[in-house]
C-alpha cells in the first residue's frame, strides 16, 4: 500500500504486483482500491464528493495537485481499476500533441460507435505548453474525454485558465509521520509484495530517521527502506537470520535530505512568507532557518536581499534607522561578493533585522496620507510654501511670508505646512519602541513649545 506518482503504466491491463516481483518496492505496494489507499482523507474520505464520484463512476474532469509521493498517480490508478470507462495513460513529459491527437481520435470513435466514455490521465500536465493545453481544451469541453491531470506545480499558475475552469482542482497534502510509519511497517512485514521474506529488524531510531527525512513523501520512504534492506547482510548464514537496519544504515540509504522547494510554486511563496513573518516577529532563529532553506534550495540571493530592504522600512522603520542601512549593505554585498560567501552577509543582516525593534509607523502614515488623497478633493499648496520663482506667469503671493526654520530657536518654525482641509488625523505617530521613542519625545517637545509661545 502506498501513494506514489510514477511507476508502470496505469490501466486495467497493467500487470499485477504479484506478477512483477522485481518491480521496485514503491510500485509493488501501489494500492488498487480506495480501501487500500492511505492519506488524503480531506478529499477521498468517507462520503466525500470525490469518493462518491469514483464509486459511482461519475467522475468529471479533475486536476490533482500536490508534492511528489502523496498519491496523485496512485489515485488515478485506483480510478482505472474502478471505472467502466476506457482508461488512457498519457505522459506530458514523453508524449506530445501528435500522440494526444491519436488518443482523442480513438476516444471520439469509441464514444460514437459504442457509447464508451474515455478517462484520460495526463501525468505532469504542467509540462504541456499553452498550445498543447489548447489542443486538449475542446475535447474536455465536449466530453470526448474526462481529464485527470496530475501536477506538482500550482495549476492556477501553470494551467491555462479556460482548461482550469473546466476541471475541479483537488489539492493533495504531504502524508503525516503516522501514515508514513504505517507504510514502512507494512512493507517490513508484508511477505507478498513487501520485504517480509527478508526478515528485517528495523531499529526504532532508523525508522524515525526514515520517517523524518521522507518529509511526507511515501516513495522516498519506501525507496530508502528497500535500499537499506537489500544492502544489509543477514547477521548469520542461518535461514531465519535477520537483517538489522540501524540508524547509520538508514542515514546512508537516504544520504542528503531533498528539500521540498519549488522556486515558482507554493513552497517558494510559503517559505518567503514564513521568512518575512519570522523577521517581523523578532525570531532570529526561525528567520535563519528559512534563510538556510532558501539558500540550500537555490533561491536567488538577490530576491532575498530585496525583501530585506523592503522589510527594513516597512516593519522596522525609524525604530532603528540603521536597519535600512544594514539591509542595503547586504544587498550590495550580494551583488559585489556573490554566493556562496554572500550568505554570511545575508545572515548578518537577517539576525540584525530580526532582533531590531519594530515599527510600521512610517508605512501606516503613508497609507493614511494616500487614503486622504483618495477621499478628499485635491487641495492647493499653501501660498507661503509655493516656489516664488514661478515661470508660469502666476502672480507672486507675498501676503503670507515664509518663516525660515533655521532662523528660529531649535530650528523649528511653527507654521502651516499641510493644505487646508486635508489632514483628518495624525499620519505619522512614532511608537514607544527603539529610536522612535526619541523621535516622539522631540516632536512632542517642539509642538509643546510652540503651543506655549502662542499662549
Amino acid at each position: 500500500m502506498d501513494l506514489f506518482d510514477d511507476g508502470p503504466d496505469i490501466g486495467k491491463s497493467a500487470p499485477s504486483a504479484a506478477a512483477a516481483p522485481n518491480t521496485p518496492l514503491a510500485a509493488r505496494m501501489r494500492p488498487r482500491t480506495l480501501e487500500e489507499f492511505v492519506g488524503q482523507d480531506h478529499i477521498i474520505g468517507e462520503n466525500s464528493l470525490l469518493r462518491r464520484a469514483i464509486e459511482n463512476d461519475a467522475l468529471t474532469s479533475v486536476l490533482f495537485y500536490g508534492p511528489p509521493g502523496v498519491g496523485k498517480s496512485t489515485l488515478a490508478g485506483v480510478i482505472a481499476n474502478t471505472t467502466k470507462a476506457n482508461f488512457e495513460n498519457f505522459s506530458a513529459v514523453t508524449q506530445g500533441v501528435p500522440d494526444l491527437r491519436k488518443v482523442i481520435e480513438a476516444a471520439a470513435m469509441r464514444r460514437k460507435l459504442y457509447g464508451t466514455k474515455t478517462v484520460l490521465f495526463i501525468d505532469e500536465i504542467h509540462r504541456f505548453n499553452k498550445s498543447q493545453q489548447d489542443a486538449l481544451l475542446p475535447h474536455v469541453e465536449n466530453g470526448t474525454v474526462v481529464l485527470i491531470g496530475a501536477t506538482t506545480e500550482n495549476p492556477y499558475f501553470e494551467v491555462n485558465a479556460p482548461l482550469l475552469s473546466r476541471a475541479r482542482v483537488f489539492t493533495f497534502e504531504s502524508l503525516t509521520n503516522e501514515q508514513i510509519g504505517g507504510l514502512i511497517d507494512r512493507a517490513v512485514s508484508d511477505t507478498k509484495v513487501g520485504l517480509g521474506d527478508l526478515r528485517i529488524e528495523l531499529e526504532p531510531d532508523a525508522r524515525e530517521h526514515i520517517i523524518d527525512r521522507a518529509q511526507g513523501d511515501a516513495r522516498t520512504a519506501l525507496n530508502a527502506l528497500e535500499l537499506a534492506a537489500v544492502t544489509t547482510r543477514p547477521e548469520s548464514r542461518k535461514a531465519d537470520a535477520v537483517r538489522r537496519i540501524t540508524r547509520a544504515v538508514a542515514e546512508d540509504a537516504l544520504q542528503q535530505r531533498a528539500l521540498a522547494y519549488d522556486k515558482g510554486g507554493d513552497n517558494h511563496y510559503d517559505t518567503i512568507s514564513a521568512f518575512i513573518k519570522s523577521l517581523r516577529g523578532t525570531d532570529p532563529d526561525a528567520a535563519l532557518h528559512y534563510l538556510a532553506k532558501m539558500l540550500k534550495a537555490g533561491e536567488d540571493a538577490r530576491f532575498i536581499a530585496r525583501r530585506l530592504v523592503v522589510l527594513a522600512s516597512e516593519d522596522i522603520g525609524n525604530a532603528d534607522p540603521m536597519a535600512l542601512v544594514v539591509a542595503n549593505a547586504a544587498a550590495h554585498a550580494v551583488e559585489y561578493v556573490g554566493l556562496p560567501e554572500a550568505r554570511i552577509n545575508l545572515a548578518q543582516a537577517v539576525t540584525y533585522l530580526a532582533s531590531a525593534p519594530k515599527s510600521n509607523a512610517s508605512y501606516v502614515g503613508l497609507n493614511r496620507a494616500m487614503q486622504d488623497l483618495e477621499a478628499a478633493q485635491q487641495r492647493a499648496v499653501p501660498k507661503h510654501l509655493r516656489d516664488p520663482r514661478s515661470g508660469t506667469g502666476r502672480p507672486k503671493t507675498e501676503d503670507i511670508p515664509y518663516v525660515y526654520p533655521h532662523d528660529q530657536p531649535n530650528g523649528y518654525a511653527d507654521q502651516q505646512y499641510m493644505p487646508e482641509g486635508i489632514q483628518t488625523q495624525p499620519y505619522y505617530e512614532p511608537t514607544d519602541r527603539g529610536h522612535e521613542i526619541r523621535i516622539r519625545e522631540r516632536l512632542a517637545r517642539l509642538r509643546g513649545t510652540a503651543a506655549e509661545s502662542e499662549e
